[in-house]
């Protein structure tokens, strides 16, 4: 009897078992080495099916894998899986991914050969999306924050490999995220990526930026129907400069980039001109392109200014694009005193980081004009009528209107900070 039962499961066996397990995540190329698969048992299949299928425990040459389970698993994304007797590989990538690299299998996802740490509100998407119009690179289109993220980092370097864009073998492959740069843990991290890795800074005139960021975060509140804080309370603290603030903080270049220069040589490094890039795009291109060692290719027929938006659009293959709504918005006005504080807190800083990287900028020029600006009208999105704040030119007057969408509609017209804190209180209470 047991000599026909051994014989059955010679002839029979069971089907595999299924584990549960997810795939390990791996490196995303197009080709594998099918040789050194080989070497490690037997011929090699490709199944192509969904993600989230999970993986046979015992994979024979014909894949060992429950179709029901397969079909029951089925997701948007795609995954390739090459088994042979005694080794796997599941490679990640959408069904986008699948259907270029099924036609060129010289593209693949690696690690980013240039990145872009910053800085926040400096003009690094303008930056990438002039930086993409040349064909050597191939960039990322969302910030990874894998150096500055605890949780994005434990993940490995085979996951943020897959967050890299396909890029073919002549292309630089580009990442930004700005946090880098203030981040303690980034320079290490990136370093021991890879020490030869080539890193653009674009940096603009700190108020400036300081304003920058209050505006963003002004518009990120209102979109989850928060009352955004005046930018004077936030600013000041009894009468001073509030230094804890951290769009004051992200405006002092000179630590963060000390930080960096204990890691990275100086070449390592290329400073863009924020301001100058915004005025006049292609100086600052072509200064990118010899850092990066391209081949001159970005020309002034790249770049026309739109009348409309008052900055400069993006011309491609005969298609004109301009930079994201939230890009170019007003800053909101600020008393000229506050200026003054600012314009003076940040001239030491200043000077120090103009040491560290060997040159300087013109941001006096550009904090007297902004400090003879006094209007200002910050635009609010239709969708968010429930609850604007729109400020004038001096003597300003301010409206607010609850986020139920009621009739009632409160405003008053102040003079003096005091009063417009009395009156802000007032009106929010209501």
């Amino acid at each position: 009897m047991a000599a026909v039962f051994i014989t059955l499961l010679l002839f029979f066996p069971f089907p595999p078992s299924i584990s549960s397990r997810p795939f390990p995540e791996t490196r995303e190329s197009i080709g594998v080495d099918r040789k050194a698969v080989q070497q490690n048992g037997g011929s090699v299949k490709i199944n192509q099916f969904s993600n989230n299928v999970v993986q046979s425990s015992g994979a024979q040459n014909d894949g060992g894998v429950n179709q029901n389970t397969i079909n029951q698993e089925k997701r948007n994304r795609h995954e390739y899986l090459y088994l042979s007797e005694t080794t796997s590989q599941n490679i990640r990538g959408t069904e986008q991914n699948r259907s270029e690299t099924s036609h060129n299998s010289d593209f693949t996802r690696r690690l980013p050969d240039i990145i872009i740490i910053g800085v926040r509100k400096g003009g690094t998407r303008a930056l990438l999306e002039m930086l993409s119009l040349h064909d050597s690179i191939a960039a990322a289109q969302s910030e990874v924050h894998f150096f500055d993220s605890d949780a994005h980092y434990q993940r490995g370097l085979e996951w943020y490999t897959s967050q890299m864009p396909l890029a073919r073998p002549h292309q630089l492959t580009v990442e930004k995220t700005p946090a880098y740069f203030t981040s303690v843990d980034a320079p290490d991290r990136i370093f021991h990526m890879n020490p030869s890795v080539r890193l653009l800074l674009i940096v603009r005139d700190p108020v400036d930026r300081v304003l920058s960021d209050y505006t963003q975060v002004f518009h990120n509140q209102l979109q989850k129907h928060k009352i955004p804080q005046l930018i004077e309370d936030l600013l000041l603290r009894d009468g001073e400069l509030n230094l804890g603030y951290k769009a004051v903080n992200r405006s002092v270049y000179h630590p963060h980039m000390q930080r960096w220069l204990r890691v990275f040589p100086r070449d390592s490094f290329h400073i863009v001109d924020g301001d100058a890039l915004i005025r006049d795009p292609l100086p600052e291109m072509k200064k990118v392109e010899r850092f990066l060692h391209l081949e001159p290719q970005i020309t002034e027929d790249n770049f026309y200014f739109n009348r409309t938006k008052g900055f400069y659009c993006l011309k491609e293959q005969g298609h004109e694009r301009c930079l994201h709504e939230s890009k170019g918005r007003t800053h909101p006005n600020v008393a000229p005193e506050i200026l003054q504080k600012l314009c003076k807190y940040f001239q030491e800083p200043n000077r120090k980081f103009f040491e560290l990287v060997g040159r300087t900028f013109d941001w006096k020029r550009l904090l007297l004009t902004q400090t003879n600006s006094l209007s200002v009208s910050v635009s609010i999105p239709p969708e968010q009528r429930c609850m604007f704040l729109k400020l004038k030119s001096v003597p300003q007057w301010t409206r607010f209107r609850d986020k139920e969408c009621t009739s009632k509609c409160v405003s008053f017209e102040h003079g003096s900070l005091e009063q417009r804190r009395l009156d802000k209180t007032k009106i929010y209470s209501q």
